[in-house]
Protein backbone atom coordinates (compact mmCIF):
# COMPACT_ATOMS: atom_id res chain seq x y z
CA UNK A 1 0.00 0.00 0.00
CA UNK A 2 2.80 2.41 0.90
CA UNK A 3 4.59 1.67 -2.37
CA UNK A 4 1.39 2.26 -4.38
CA UNK A 5 0.83 5.57 -2.60
CA UNK A 6 4.42 6.69 -3.28
CA UNK A 7 4.06 5.61 -6.93
CA UNK A 8 0.86 7.67 -7.24
CA UNK A 9 2.37 10.79 -5.65
CA UNK A 10 5.50 10.60 -7.79
CA UNK A 11 3.39 10.35 -10.93
CA UNK A 12 1.25 13.26 -9.78
CA UNK A 13 4.42 15.21 -9.00
CA UNK A 14 5.68 14.55 -12.52
CA UNK A 15 2.34 15.47 -14.10
CA UNK A 16 2.02 18.75 -12.21
CA UNK A 17 5.55 19.70 -13.25
CA UNK A 18 4.38 19.68 -16.87
CA UNK A 19 0.66 20.49 -16.50
CA UNK A 20 -0.06 23.10 -15.27
CA UNK A 21 3.30 24.38 -13.93
CA UNK A 22 5.29 23.89 -17.13
CA UNK A 23 2.57 25.44 -19.27
CA UNK A 24 2.37 28.41 -16.90
CA UNK A 25 6.15 28.86 -17.04
CA UNK A 26 6.14 29.07 -20.85
CA UNK A 27 3.14 31.41 -20.84
CA UNK A 28 4.71 33.61 -18.14
CA UNK A 29 8.01 33.93 -19.98
CA UNK A 30 6.19 34.60 -23.26
CA UNK A 31 4.31 37.50 -21.64
CA UNK A 32 7.58 38.79 -20.18
CA UNK A 33 9.21 38.54 -23.60
CA UNK A 34 6.80 41.21 -24.84
CA UNK A 35 9.01 43.67 -22.96
CA UNK A 36 11.34 43.34 -25.94
CA UNK A 37 8.72 45.25 -27.97
CA UNK A 38 8.51 48.08 -25.48
CA UNK A 39 6.89 49.16 -22.26
CA UNK A 40 3.40 49.60 -23.73
CA UNK A 41 3.33 46.09 -25.23
CA UNK A 42 4.28 44.49 -21.92
CA UNK A 43 1.93 46.63 -19.84
CA UNK A 44 -1.00 45.81 -22.12
CA UNK A 45 -0.40 42.06 -21.86
CA UNK A 46 0.33 42.11 -18.11
CA UNK A 47 -2.72 44.29 -17.49
CA UNK A 48 -4.94 41.95 -19.46
CA UNK A 49 -3.75 38.93 -17.46
CA UNK A 50 -4.13 40.79 -14.16
CA UNK A 51 -7.70 41.89 -14.96
CA UNK A 52 -9.00 38.42 -15.85
CA UNK A 53 -12.19 37.46 -13.95
CA UNK A 54 -11.49 35.52 -10.73
CA UNK A 55 -7.77 35.92 -11.35
CA UNK A 56 -6.80 35.24 -7.72
CA UNK A 57 -8.89 32.06 -7.59
CA UNK A 58 -7.45 30.88 -10.90
CA UNK A 59 -3.89 31.63 -9.80
CA UNK A 60 -4.42 29.80 -6.51
CA UNK A 61 -5.91 26.65 -8.05
CA UNK A 62 -3.83 26.48 -11.23
CA UNK A 63 -0.51 27.97 -10.11
CA UNK A 64 0.13 28.38 -6.39
CA UNK A 65 -1.31 25.12 -5.03
CA UNK A 66 0.29 22.94 -7.74
CA UNK A 67 3.64 24.69 -7.22
CA UNK A 68 3.38 24.26 -3.44
CA UNK A 69 2.57 20.54 -3.74
CA UNK A 70 5.29 20.03 -6.35
CA UNK A 71 7.83 21.85 -4.18
CA UNK A 72 7.03 20.02 -0.94
CA UNK A 73 7.06 16.60 -2.59
CA UNK A 74 10.14 17.57 -4.58
CA UNK A 75 12.07 18.38 -1.40
CA UNK A 76 11.02 15.00 0.00
CA UNK A 77 12.29 13.28 -3.16
CA UNK A 78 15.61 15.14 -2.89
CA UNK A 79 16.03 14.00 0.70
CA UNK A 80 15.17 10.36 0.01
CA UNK A 81 16.79 9.91 -3.43
CA UNK A 82 20.21 8.38 -3.87
CA UNK A 83 22.65 9.26 -6.59
CA UNK A 84 26.41 9.48 -7.02
CA UNK A 85 27.79 11.62 -9.82
CA UNK A 86 31.36 10.97 -8.65
CA UNK A 87 30.97 7.24 -8.81
CA UNK A 88 29.04 6.97 -12.08
CA UNK A 89 29.39 10.25 -13.96
CA UNK A 90 26.83 9.26 -16.56
CA UNK A 91 24.89 12.00 -18.37
CA UNK A 92 21.55 11.02 -16.87
CA UNK A 93 23.03 10.79 -13.42
CA UNK A 94 24.21 14.39 -13.76
CA UNK A 95 20.79 15.41 -15.06
CA UNK A 96 19.27 13.71 -12.03
CA UNK A 97 21.55 15.65 -9.70
CA UNK A 98 20.97 18.97 -11.47
CA UNK A 99 17.23 18.41 -11.38
CA UNK A 100 17.38 18.10 -7.60
CA UNK A 101 19.77 21.05 -7.18
CA UNK A 102 17.70 23.40 -9.35
CA UNK A 103 14.57 22.24 -7.54
CA UNK A 104 15.94 23.36 -4.17
CA UNK A 105 17.16 26.65 -5.61
CA UNK A 106 13.78 27.28 -7.23
CA UNK A 107 11.98 26.92 -3.90
CA UNK A 108 13.97 29.96 -2.73
CA UNK A 109 13.73 31.86 -6.02
CA UNK A 110 9.99 31.38 -6.57
CA UNK A 111 9.17 32.30 -2.96
CA UNK A 112 11.18 35.51 -3.33
CA UNK A 113 9.71 36.30 -6.77
CA UNK A 114 6.14 35.87 -5.49
CA UNK A 115 6.88 38.04 -2.46
CA UNK A 116 8.53 40.74 -4.56
CA UNK A 117 5.78 40.84 -7.18
CA UNK A 118 2.42 39.20 -6.49
CA UNK A 119 2.36 39.79 -2.74
CA UNK A 120 3.43 43.41 -3.10
CA UNK A 121 0.75 43.93 -5.74
CA UNK A 122 -1.83 42.38 -3.42
CA UNK A 123 -0.74 44.72 -0.61
CA UNK A 124 -1.16 47.69 -2.92
CA UNK A 125 2.51 48.65 -2.75
CA UNK A 126 3.23 48.26 -6.48
CA UNK A 127 1.44 47.82 -9.80
CA UNK A 128 1.86 45.05 -12.35
CA UNK A 129 3.78 46.93 -15.02
CA UNK A 130 7.07 47.35 -16.81
CA UNK A 131 8.44 49.71 -14.17
CA UNK A 132 8.10 47.06 -11.47
CA UNK A 133 10.40 44.60 -13.21
CA UNK A 134 12.70 47.34 -14.46
CA UNK A 135 13.21 48.56 -10.91
CA UNK A 136 14.03 45.04 -9.72
CA UNK A 137 16.36 44.04 -12.54
CA UNK A 138 18.44 47.21 -12.82
CA UNK A 139 20.16 46.00 -9.65
CA UNK A 140 23.08 43.83 -10.80
CA UNK A 141 22.80 41.28 -7.93
CA UNK A 142 19.06 40.91 -8.57
CA UNK A 143 19.64 40.57 -12.30
CA UNK A 144 22.09 37.73 -11.67
CA UNK A 145 19.66 36.15 -9.19
CA UNK A 146 16.81 36.31 -11.70
CA UNK A 147 19.04 35.07 -14.52
CA UNK A 148 19.96 32.00 -12.47
CA UNK A 149 16.32 31.59 -11.47
CA UNK A 150 15.02 31.69 -15.03
CA UNK A 151 17.64 29.29 -16.39
CA UNK A 152 17.10 26.94 -13.44
CA UNK A 153 13.33 26.99 -13.95
CA UNK A 154 13.60 26.26 -17.67
CA UNK A 155 16.13 23.48 -17.10
CA UNK A 156 13.99 21.97 -14.35
CA UNK A 157 10.97 22.02 -16.67
CA UNK A 158 12.81 20.70 -19.74
CA UNK A 159 14.59 17.90 -17.89
CA UNK A 160 11.40 17.17 -15.96
CA UNK A 161 9.58 16.86 -19.30
CA UNK A 162 12.05 14.12 -20.29
CA UNK A 163 11.38 12.31 -17.01
CA UNK A 164 7.64 12.79 -17.45
CA UNK A 165 7.75 11.05 -20.83
CA UNK A 166 9.59 8.10 -19.27
CA UNK A 167 7.50 7.96 -16.09
CA UNK A 168 4.24 7.91 -18.00
CA UNK A 169 5.46 5.24 -20.43
CA UNK A 170 5.52 7.49 -23.50
CA UNK A 171 9.21 6.95 -24.24
CA UNK A 172 10.20 3.40 -23.25
CA UNK A 173 12.84 2.44 -25.79
CA UNK A 174 16.44 3.76 -25.76
CA UNK A 175 15.88 5.29 -29.20
CA UNK A 176 12.75 7.19 -28.16
CA UNK A 177 14.52 8.44 -25.05
CA UNK A 178 17.46 9.69 -27.13
CA UNK A 179 15.05 11.53 -29.41
CA UNK A 180 13.24 13.05 -26.47
CA UNK A 181 16.61 14.21 -25.08
CA UNK A 182 17.16 16.31 -28.22
CA UNK A 183 13.57 17.55 -28.20
CA UNK A 184 13.86 18.62 -24.57
CA UNK A 185 17.17 20.33 -25.36
CA UNK A 186 15.43 22.37 -28.05
CA UNK A 187 12.67 23.24 -25.57
CA UNK A 188 15.31 24.34 -23.06
CA UNK A 189 17.08 26.58 -25.57
CA UNK A 190 13.89 28.12 -26.97
CA UNK A 191 12.24 28.86 -23.63
CA UNK A 192 15.54 30.04 -22.12
CA UNK A 193 15.81 32.52 -24.96
CA UNK A 194 12.39 33.96 -24.09
CA UNK A 195 13.33 34.31 -20.44
CA UNK A 196 16.84 35.69 -20.80
CA UNK A 197 15.84 38.07 -23.59
CA UNK A 198 13.07 39.54 -21.44
CA UNK A 199 15.48 40.05 -18.52
CA UNK A 200 17.84 41.98 -20.79
CA UNK A 201 14.94 44.10 -22.03
CA UNK A 202 13.83 45.01 -18.50
CA UNK A 203 17.32 45.65 -17.17
CA UNK A 204 19.07 47.28 -20.12
CA UNK A 205 16.32 48.14 -22.58
CA UNK A 206 17.82 45.92 -25.29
Amino acid sequence: MAEQREFFFRRLHSLLGVVPIGIFLVQHLFINHLAVYGEEAFNAAAGFMHELPFVLLIETLVIYLPILFHAVLGVYIVITSRYSTRRYGFFRNWMFALQRFTGIFLVIFIAWHIWETRVQVGLGNVDVNYSLMEGILTSTPMFIFYLLGVISAVFHFSNGLWSFLVTWGITQTPKSQRISTYVCLIVFLAVSYLGVRSLLAFAYGV
